[in-house]
């Protein structure tokens, strides 16, 4: 089960405190919360304010208010350490949309086609119409289904009376719709005034090709998962949704009842047509085997998510520390490469190679260095043991002359 209570809270923008805003004192009951609640959210619903802007932020701001008093460890968190106590991310996760204009509502059907969660509101028609308790409540005995079609934005509210051994076995209502309808299960609690005020609502689910959804009251504690808790931090950082997945599991306000008539209701919740749907109250007594495992499960979900608390202390912890060491490991790798390239930059001064120039230079413009070459190269023209090449050249003419000149006066 799945059980919400009345309205999905969104974050006022400034926060007043939760017993300000709901005219209660801090020792109030859970019952006094609850009436105080349920008046104001009347007053100040959109349905009935639809021309006052303000109305529908004190609307939310109740809501709010409620969503946090109304929950047993969060009223405590808050009494203890206030509004830093509380993950406000997971509360703003939730969103009521009421009194939709027809442009509204055709793009809330698209998205509601689309499969993104619109959250709705019950309107204040039929909560002050339950309230004045001038509903039509159509007997539903236990062991009995009813179909019918409820029209959208109204409601069809069944009593299911219960005696002694059912209350202490525990009995179950489901609602389901083959056409995959858009609908709410409600319940109502007994006013002092004769009428009824919303205690729990639940969204249906598409389960394979039907939308259902459930409740169930075992004569004890049961827990409902609520997914939107960890739906943001998902986003922001997976880690952070694994510790707060089970955070989910809330108890239910309401996991007992006991012997008399009590008041469920299916909401017509579609956009533009009446929601057709199956009802039907069963025994517990049915589903020992179910009702045992669920309070084993539920214990183990229980224990572990204790466990994960003191874990993700220890898993903060220890990222701390690996962030630490992962920044001083590429500090010292810095300084490292640092090194090694100032002393690479040393090394190179020795061992690189440097072009010497000479500064002389020949006459125009000559370099001196062509000077040295034709003398090594004239040099090199008389190692053969002979003098150097121009004493040689000079002898072989005065030779050829001096024969030339004894052979004429011969």
């Amino acid at each position: 089960m799945t059980s919400r209570k009345m309205e999905g809270p969104s974050t006022p923008a400034v926060r007043r405190d939760p017993y300000e805003v709901l005219s209660v004192s801090r020792d109030s009951s859970d019952q006094e919360i609850k009436s105080a609640y349920r008046k104001l959210a009347l007053k100040y619903h959109p349905d009935k304010n639809a021309s006052n802007p303000e109305a529908s932020e004190l609307f939310k701001e109740v809501a709010f208010s409620y969503s946090i008093l109304s929950d047993p460890e969060k009223r405590r968190q808050y009494d203890t350490a206030g509004f830093e106590a509380l993950e406000h991310d997971a509360m703003d996760m939730e969103i009521d949309l009421s009194n939709l204009g027809t442009v509204n509502t055709m793009f809330a059907a698209l998205f509601s086609k689309l499969g993104v969660p619109i959250k709705t509101s019950v309107s204040a028609a039929v909560l002050e119409e339950a309230l004045n308790g001038t509903v039509t409540v159509r007997p539903l005995p236990l062991g009995t289904s009813f179909s019918g079609k409820v029209d959208k934005q109204s409601a069809q509210f069944f009593g299911v009376t219960i005696n002694e051994q059912q209350a202490q076995s525990g009995i179950v209502i489901r609602v389901s719709s083959s056409a995959q309808s858009k609908f709410k299960l409600l319940y109502f609690e007994q006013e002092t005034n004769g009428g009824y005020g919303l205690a729990l609502q639940e969204d249906c689910e598409k389960t394979g090709k039907f939308t259902s959804a459930g409740m169930y009251f075992l004569h004890f504690q049961v827990y409902r998962m609520d997914s939107a808790v960890n739906a943001l931090a998902m986003a922001k950082d997976p880690d952070a949704a694994f510790f707060k997945r089970l955070e989910g599991l809330q108890p239910c306000e309401v996991s007992e009842l006991k012997p008399g008539t009590h008041i469920f209701a299916v909401y017509g919740d579609n956009f533009f047509k009446p929601a057709t749907y199956a009802i039907e109250a069963m025994s517990a007594s049915s589903y020992k085997d179910s009702t045992r495992m669920l309070m084993e499960i539920e214990a183990q979900i229980l224990a572990k998510r204790n466990d994960l608390r003191q874990f993700e202390t220890e898993y903060r912890k220890a990222l701390a520390r690996f962030q630490e060491v992962t920044n001083r490991y590429s500090l010292e790798k810095q300084a490292v490469d640092e090194l090694l390239n100032q002393r690479d930059q040393i090394h190179s001064s020795f061992t690189t190679v440097r072009t010497v120039t000479n500064s002389s230079t020949a006459i125009n413009g000559s370099s001196s260095s062509r000077t040295c070459m034709d003398d090594i190269s004239i040099d090199s023209q008389s190692e053969d043991g002979s003098s150097d090449g121009k004493d040689k050249s000079n002898k072989k003419k005065w030779f050829n002359l001096n024969l030339g000149r004894s052979d004429k006066k011969l």
